[in-house]
């Protein structure tokens, strides 16, 4: 995970925390808002967990929001690595998710307000995980990759992966069904 900081078109700055599997590059979330703190940081994870289990191990970088989850991970029984001051390539899954994150959509437009941010960002990550291939992925989506190494099913994937639900996609638009 990484927090990245970007601002609205009044000047008003904003955060995301991007959360990726290393295994797959799935985007498994990016939170939007003006301020995300530790705890904040630590009750996302919980829903993530209880969604999708808990990791063995997050890697991040030495940021403070990072550094005070240390104790919440050790009661969570996950291991927080944290990569080198200065050695961003040691967490380097991320950094490049970033700059695609980046370049496709917060370079990409002017945003008025946090929604319009969070409504780009939920395209983009049904996008990024089920249409757009990955070279480190034998040229396949995150998702087709899960398929492929028997991690699970078409029927959990439609089931319990959110991100990997039907749906329509059609001029930049992602529509649930």
């Amino acid at each position: 995970m990484d927090f990245m900081f970007d601002r609205l078109i009044n000047g008003r700055s904003f955060r995301t925390l991007n959360i990726l599997d290393d295994f797959n590059r799935e985007v498994i979330n990016i939170v939007v808002d003006t301020s995300i703190c530790s705890k904040r940081t630590a009750r996302e994870l919980s829903q993530l967990f209880e969604w999708r289990g808990k990791p063995k191990t997050i890697r991040t970088d030495n940021g403070p929001e990072f550094l005070a989850l240390a104790e919440w991970c050790k009661e969570q029984g996950i291991e927080l690595r944290f990569i080198q001051p200065g050695k961003p390539n040691q967490n380097a899954y991320v950094e490049r998710f970033n700059r695609t994150y980046r370049d496709d959509v917060l370079g990409a437009y002017l945003f008025e307000n946090l929604d319009q941010v969070r409504e780009e960002t939920e395209k983009f990550i049904w996008k990024y995980n089920n249409i757009r291939p990955h070279n480190s992925l034998e040229n396949i989506t995150p998702r087709a990759f899960l398929l492929k190494c028997g991690k699970l099913s078409t029927a959990q994937a439609d089931a319990e992966y959110p991100t990997f639900q039907q749906g329509v996609y059609n001029n930049n638009y992602y529509f649930r069904t």
